[in-house]
């Protein structure tokens, strides 16, 4: 039984992929921590090699993969006191020029399922035949796809491979995205990989609560029945809101109208969104001083006139949130590094777009049966690039 539906149910949805991959995920994190371990030597000796303090680093990927890194980039960046670029592939092939610095030491950091997607392969080969001092770190959850071959064909290349199962069968990333940002996080801070055992540990035994018994908040949110959902949040929190509102969008088949923005950004015209039919989901951060903010424009919306909803999930119990939401959900977690809180985070999300899909009649696992949207993007010619042009 999956989000207290049987297996056959589930089926007759069309929903068993998308539930099966969201349910997997905390079996999955323990995986990849696994695989990072068992590869800890072999990243040592990349980031030895690679790491400077003039190297630049680029996190990349389309669609869902691009998320990976927007969530990842301002935690990379502190830790490692390096210049850390979260830059979308689909903006690297069309505009090359805008970002290639071929002079700078560069490690091209790509994200993807299925390693398939033309864009993906473009970035890789754009970089690789532009700048001078080139690494390329794939992650990615497809062993047989166009990066992972390529980054093996290379010493100055590491592919990290995700669990097997991460490579998802449904049209929407889920255990894809979970584990490739988890992959990123323990990558990157390779010589504490077996202090972050322990913070993987909490995530994991927090996730499999929130699967078991938080799935039906989640259902009650969707049963407002909202034309529009608007996902808020600050930091990390914000790359995290735009994975969270395209999966929504993608398992509705774009029948829902799903945004996000950050919650200082918001004031500033995106509000203009609200009206009664309007769902707001806020992911409230965990430190202390983003929380003043947050607070702010949480008593903001609560008080404006209107019929519109607001949500507010929680890692850290707040007495205050029961009266001034529609809804409030609180992990009530174990104090960790906020880059550690998106993964418990991101279930309520998945779990919306699920039950939304579901709500109207869609199956989750193949939002549009017409083929104008695909798993992996079709129809893309990559042009040669000539750096004359």
């Amino acid at each position: 039984m999956i989000f207290g539906m049987e297996l056959d149910k589930i089926n007759a949805l069309g929903a068993t992929y998308t539930a099966t991959e969201i349910r997997q995920q905390p079996k999955l994190w323990l995986e990849t921590y696994n695989i990072v371990k068992d590869n800890e030597n072999y990243i040592k000796d990349f980031f030895k090699r690679r790491l400077k303090s003039n190297t630049r680093i680029i996190l990349t990927g389309a669609g869902t993969s691009d998320y990976v890194g927007d969530t990842a980039y301002l935690y990379l960046s502190k830790k490692l006191n390096l210049r850390v670029e979260a830059i979308a592939t689909t903006d690297l092939v069309s505009n090359p020029y805008e970002f290639i610095e071929e002079d700078t030491p560069t490690i091209l950091v790509s994200y993807a399922r299925s390693g398939n997607s033309p864009e993906s392969v473009g970035a890789y080969d754009i970089f690789q035949e532009n700048v001078k001092d080139i690494s390329q770190l794939v992650i990615t959850c497809n062993k047989d796809g166009s990066l992972a071959k390529k980054a093996g064909d290379c010493n100055n290349n590491l592919c990290l491979l995700m669990p097997e199962l991460s490579n998802d069968k449904s049209f929407a990333m889920t255990s894809s995205f979970s584990c490739m940002l988890l992959a990123t996080i323990l990558a990157f801070d390779i010589e504490n990989i077996d202090e972050n055992k322990k913070y993987v540990d909490i995530v994991v035994n927090q996730g499999n609560d929130i699967l078991e018994n938080k799935w039906q908040y989640v259902k009650e949110l969707v049963d407002y029945d909202s034309e529009r959902i608007v996902y808020l949040g600050s930091g990390i929190l914000k790359g995290l809101c735009q994975e969270m509102a395209l999966k929504n969008l993608e398992l509705t088949s774009g029948k829902k109208v799903t945004v996000c923005e950050s919650v200082l950004g918001f004031r500033h015209g995106p509000k203009s969104i609200i009206d009664d039919e309007t769902l707001v989901i806020f992911m409230n951060s965990s430190n202390e001083y983003t929380n003043l903010y947050d607070m702010d424009l949480i008593r903001e919306i609560s008080a404006d006139n209107g019929n519109h909803k607001l949500a507010v999930i929680s890692y850290r119990k707040n007495e205050e949130l029961n009266d001034l939401c529609t809804k409030y959900i609180e992990i009530d977690g174990q104090a960790i590094p906020e880059i550690f809180t998106v993964f418990n985070y991101m279930l309520f999300g998945q779990m919306f777009g699920v039950f939304s899909s579901l709500k109207l009649g869609i199956s989750p696992d193949n939002p549009r049966p017409d083929g104008t949207v695909n798993r992996v993007v079709k129809g893309v010619v990559i042009h040669k690039y000539k750096k004359s042009i």
